[in-house]
């Protein structure tokens, strides 16, 4: 067990590092092409302040969904929330794993303690019907970095700023499977 910055890509460093403004500029797009209604509509999901002390994931199964917001470029939406899938949280190398077990992208990583409000989050991108993650590192298209939080009692975002793909931010919203 390392640290997030220990393990990270410069690239993802300065993803990491730059969360905030990603973020804002996110919103910004997205409002300025028509989505304020559906920002507004996520609550504390989409505000970059909401992080609440104790980010921790408990172990166990989840329901996960993402929200892309804001475009990298023409042809795709600035806003678009996902339906529910299925995550799992767990212990690995003295660390919590998170697995989105469902759904065509399905983010695979580590999360890495941090401060009192948040924890980073450092993965790869399983595609289509691929078994087998891409080691983290190894293809800064796949790679994956971000932050956790906690929101509410039963509630997780991982922020990913600047991802490679689509779009500004997303965000992976966890709660308990039911």
């Amino acid at each position: 067990a390392g640290t997030w910055r220990a393990t990270a890509t410069a690239q993802d460093k300065d993803r990491i590092r730059n969360w905030y403004s990603s973020w804002t500029t996110a919103l910004a797009d997205a409002r300025a092409k028509g989505f304020g209604a559906s920002i507004d509509r996520q609550g504390l999901l989409l505000q970059p302040t909401a992080a609440l002390p104790n980010p921790h994931l408990p172990p166990g199964d989840y329901r996960c969904r993402t929200v892309k917001v804001g475009t990298q470029g023409r042809g795709t939406l600035g806003y678009i929330a996902y339906d529910w899938f299925r995550c799992r949280v767990s212990p690995e190398q003295g660390l919590m794993s998170l697995t989105k077990l469902t759904g065509s992208q399905r983010p695979m990583g580590l999360i890495f303690p941090d401060n009192l409000k948040r924890q980073g989050f450092l993965g790869t991108l399983v595609l289509g019907d691929e078994t087998m993650p891409v080691n983290y590192g190894n293809d800064r298209m796949r790679d994956m970095a971000g932050l956790v939080e906690r929101i509410g009692d039963n509630r997780w975002p991982v922020v990913l700023p600047a991802p490679a793909y689509e779009s500004l931010l997303d965000v992976i919203e966890l709660v308990p499977a039911s």
